[in-house]
Protein backbone atom coordinates (compact mmCIF):
# COMPACT_ATOMS: atom_id res chain seq x y z
CA UNK A 1 0.00 0.00 0.00
CA UNK A 2 1.37 3.38 -0.98
CA UNK A 3 1.24 5.99 1.76
CA UNK A 4 1.11 9.74 1.27
CA UNK A 5 3.42 11.34 3.86
CA UNK A 6 1.66 14.71 3.78
CA UNK A 7 -1.75 13.08 4.15
CA UNK A 8 -0.54 10.96 7.08
CA UNK A 9 0.93 14.06 8.75
CA UNK A 10 -2.30 16.04 8.35
CA UNK A 11 -4.32 13.08 9.66
CA UNK A 12 -2.01 12.81 12.66
CA UNK A 13 -2.48 16.49 13.49
CA UNK A 14 -6.25 16.16 13.11
CA UNK A 15 -6.47 13.08 15.34
CA UNK A 16 -4.31 14.67 18.06
CA UNK A 17 -6.69 17.61 18.23
CA UNK A 18 -9.91 15.64 17.76
CA UNK A 19 -9.18 12.96 20.38
CA UNK A 20 -6.99 14.93 22.81
CA UNK A 21 -4.13 12.44 22.35
CA UNK A 22 -1.06 12.31 24.61
CA UNK A 23 1.32 9.73 23.10
CA UNK A 24 2.80 8.77 19.72
CA UNK A 25 1.27 5.30 20.12
CA UNK A 26 -2.12 6.97 20.34
CA UNK A 27 -1.56 8.75 17.02
CA UNK A 28 -0.63 5.51 15.27
CA UNK A 29 -3.84 3.90 16.55
CA UNK A 30 -5.90 6.56 14.74
CA UNK A 31 -4.09 6.84 11.40
CA UNK A 32 -3.91 4.35 8.50
CA UNK A 33 -0.30 3.20 8.94
CA UNK A 34 1.72 1.18 11.40
CA UNK A 35 4.39 2.45 13.79
CA UNK A 36 7.27 1.43 11.49
CA UNK A 37 5.86 3.41 8.57
CA UNK A 38 5.10 6.34 10.86
CA UNK A 39 8.73 6.54 12.02
CA UNK A 40 10.01 6.14 8.46
CA UNK A 41 8.04 9.22 7.49
CA UNK A 42 8.78 11.10 10.71
CA UNK A 43 12.13 10.03 12.16
CA UNK A 44 13.20 11.06 15.63
CA UNK A 45 14.18 14.74 15.75
CA UNK A 46 12.50 15.49 12.41
CA UNK A 47 10.63 18.79 12.25
CA UNK A 48 7.34 17.00 11.61
CA UNK A 49 7.70 14.65 14.57
CA UNK A 50 8.72 17.54 16.82
CA UNK A 51 5.63 19.47 15.70
CA UNK A 52 3.41 16.47 16.49
CA UNK A 53 5.11 16.07 19.88
CA UNK A 54 4.42 19.75 20.57
CA UNK A 55 0.70 19.19 19.87
CA UNK A 56 0.73 16.18 22.22
CA UNK A 57 2.47 18.31 24.85
CA UNK A 58 -0.15 21.05 24.51
CA UNK A 59 -2.87 18.44 25.11
CA UNK A 60 -1.05 17.22 28.21
CA UNK A 61 -0.70 20.75 29.57
CA UNK A 62 -4.37 21.62 28.99
CA UNK A 63 -5.51 18.36 30.56
CA UNK A 64 -3.20 18.70 33.57
CA UNK A 65 -4.48 22.23 34.15
CA UNK A 66 -8.06 20.97 34.08
CA UNK A 67 -7.23 18.12 36.45
CA UNK A 68 -5.50 20.46 38.91
CA UNK A 69 -8.57 22.73 38.90
CA UNK A 70 -10.91 19.82 39.63
CA UNK A 71 -8.62 18.43 42.33
CA UNK A 72 -8.39 21.87 43.93
CA UNK A 73 -12.17 22.03 44.11
CA UNK A 74 -12.20 18.62 45.79
CA UNK A 75 -13.75 16.71 42.93
CA UNK A 76 -12.61 13.96 40.61
CA UNK A 77 -9.91 12.45 42.82
CA UNK A 78 -9.62 9.51 40.40
CA UNK A 79 -7.93 11.86 37.97
CA UNK A 80 -4.65 11.53 39.86
CA UNK A 81 -3.86 8.36 37.94
CA UNK A 82 -4.24 10.18 34.62
CA UNK A 83 -2.17 13.08 35.91
CA UNK A 84 0.63 10.71 36.88
CA UNK A 85 0.45 9.07 33.47
CA UNK A 86 0.81 12.31 31.48
CA UNK A 87 2.81 14.32 33.99
CA UNK A 88 6.50 15.10 33.79
CA UNK A 89 9.02 13.21 35.92
CA UNK A 90 9.16 16.17 38.30
CA UNK A 91 5.36 16.23 38.66
CA UNK A 92 5.24 12.48 39.30
CA UNK A 93 7.91 12.86 41.99
CA UNK A 94 5.85 15.56 43.70
CA UNK A 95 2.70 13.43 43.57
CA UNK A 96 4.43 10.33 44.92
CA UNK A 97 4.47 10.03 48.67
CA UNK A 98 7.20 7.39 48.65
CA UNK A 99 9.50 8.66 45.91
CA UNK A 100 13.13 7.71 46.34
CA UNK A 101 15.95 9.01 44.19
CA UNK A 102 18.11 6.00 43.45
CA UNK A 103 21.09 7.36 41.56
CA UNK A 104 24.80 6.82 41.92
CA UNK A 105 25.88 10.26 40.70
CA UNK A 106 28.55 8.53 38.62
CA UNK A 107 30.09 6.70 41.56
CA UNK A 108 30.71 2.96 41.57
CA UNK A 109 28.62 1.12 44.09
CA UNK A 110 29.90 -2.09 45.60
CA UNK A 111 27.07 -4.27 46.79
CA UNK A 112 27.28 -5.66 50.28
CA UNK A 113 25.42 -8.60 51.68
CA UNK A 114 23.03 -7.77 54.44
CA UNK A 115 21.56 -10.63 56.44
CA UNK A 116 18.89 -9.90 58.98
CA UNK A 117 17.64 -12.77 61.06
CA UNK A 118 15.48 -12.85 64.12
CA UNK A 119 16.57 -14.73 67.22
CA UNK A 120 13.78 -17.25 66.54
CA UNK A 121 15.12 -17.85 63.00
CA UNK A 122 18.62 -18.40 64.43
CA UNK A 123 17.27 -20.96 66.89
CA UNK A 124 15.43 -22.81 64.11
CA UNK A 125 18.57 -22.89 61.96
CA UNK A 126 20.60 -24.32 64.89
CA UNK A 127 17.95 -27.00 65.44
CA UNK A 128 17.99 -27.96 61.80
CA UNK A 129 21.78 -28.10 61.75
CA UNK A 130 21.82 -30.33 64.85
CA UNK A 131 19.05 -32.55 63.51
CA UNK A 132 16.54 -31.45 66.16
CA UNK A 133 13.08 -30.90 64.74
Amino acid sequence: MAYDKKKIYLQAQEQIKKHNLFFIEDIVAFIPCDKTTFYKFFPVESNELNALKELLSENKIKTKSSIRSKLYKGRETGLLALYKLIGTDEERKKLSQVYQDVTTNGKDIKPTEIVVQSEKAKENIKKLMNGND
